[in-house]
């Protein structure tokens, strides 16, 4: 891995140059998160140093090496970067999809957005914007990935990928001078229960003409930020009803911990939308919703299909988090199916 990533310390191993450690990562600088969290056996967590001077938190897990006659029959496989919502952070994607993923043969790495998890933070009232987010996602691949990669975005993280895929060199038409400054192309995208296109606006009008209930808690629960507080309310926000209390606690408090400020100005976001059409008819896009979500509808996920011309993946059993819920595993399957068909 490039030397842009500034990795931890490694007790009693030797660390190569791409960051891959088969020890737990310890950090070597204070915290940012109260309740730090510690990345699984075969991960580690990175530093990746942005253009502005700020470290972004990385967690990487190597996938599983196929045997040499493998390496002589298949194609290799699309690094994954994951991107991450809003209170959320890399550990999300840590607890289950990247120990998943990698052992399909996929090497994972889960971002920190600026504010978030272990990243720095800029001096701002908020994180930054579409286009600043997706300019560190890109600066990041750029200096540290080889392949194209497979961007997979969750909530507010799919709203970013998507402005993402609609700025990569293959999809804007232009000069090689013009395309310079645009974003390193990828193999494709993941949208999981992505705030759609128009965001979120569209979301809250619905909820308060059809369901003015549900509207008060979701407003409460996010603007408010009464999930920090109240375990039931996290509970129905987020997750499923077969969650166990004591997972949602612990999940609660990494989601109080992982944002000390707010991912965008929403008025400003609202203003800069819908994101722009993509060009290239040709670009993969997988669309991933759950069921049970409490913060995406049904609508909106169909909206989200609409404006990318693809059907949409609805995952029975599976709520808003569903890569931390209590069956994380049916979205991770859908996906690496998607995945598959790509080679």
């Amino acid at each position: 891995m490039a030397t842009a990533l500034c990795t931890l310390i490694l007790p009693n191993v030797v660390q190569s140059n791409r960051g891959i450690s088969r020890t737990r990562a310890v950090l070597t600088r204070d915290a940012k998160m109260k309740v730090p969290y510690e990345v699984k056996q075969g991960q580690s967590r990175l530093f990746h140093k942005l253009p502005s001077g700020l470290n972004m938190e990385v967690l990487f897990q190597k996938g599983l090496q196929p045997d040499e006659e493998e390496k002589r029959t298949c194609t290799a496989n699309p690094p994954l970067v994951f991107v991450h919502g809003s209170f959320h952070a890399a550990w999300c994607w840590a607890e289950h999809w990247l120990p998943f993923f990698s052992q399909n043969g996929y090497d994972c790495y889960a971002l920190s957005l600026l504010g978030q998890g272990e990243t720095d933070s800029p001096a701002a009232a908020v994180a930054g914007t579409l286009q600043t987010h997706a300019s560190d996602i890109a600066d990041f691949i750029h200096k540290e990935i080889k392949l194209p990669p497979v961007l997979l975005g969750h909530s507010f993280g799919g709203l970013i990928v998507q402005y993402y895929i609609a700025n990569t060199r293959e999809a804007v038409k232009g000069s090689d001078s013009e395309k310079k400054s645009l974003f390193p192309n990828l193999s494709g995208a993941a949208l999981v229960c992505s705030v759609p296109p128009s965001g979120n606006s569209g979301l809250v009008w619905r909820y308060l003409f059809s369901k003015p209930l549900a509207a008060f808690k979701v407003t409460r629960s996010l603007a408010a930020k009464a999930f920090q507080t109240s375990l039931p309310l996290c509970k129905e926000t987020f997750f499923s009803e077969g969650m166990e209390d004591q997972l949602v606690a612990r999940y609660q408090q990494l989601m109080t911990e992982s944002s000390r400020m707010p991912l965008f100005d929403l008025r400003k976001l609202n203003a800069s939308l819908p994101v722009p059409r993509l060009e290239d008819p040709a670009f993969k896009v997988l669309i991933v919703g759950a069921k049970d979500d409490f913060i995406v509808d049904r609508e909106g996920l169909d909206e989200t299909g609409r404006f990318y011309g693809v059907p949409t993946v609805c995952i029975d059993g599976v709520a808003h988090d569903i890569m931390i819920d209590c069956s994380w595993r049916k979205g991770a399957q859908s996906i690496l199916s998607w995945l598959n068909d790509l080679k």
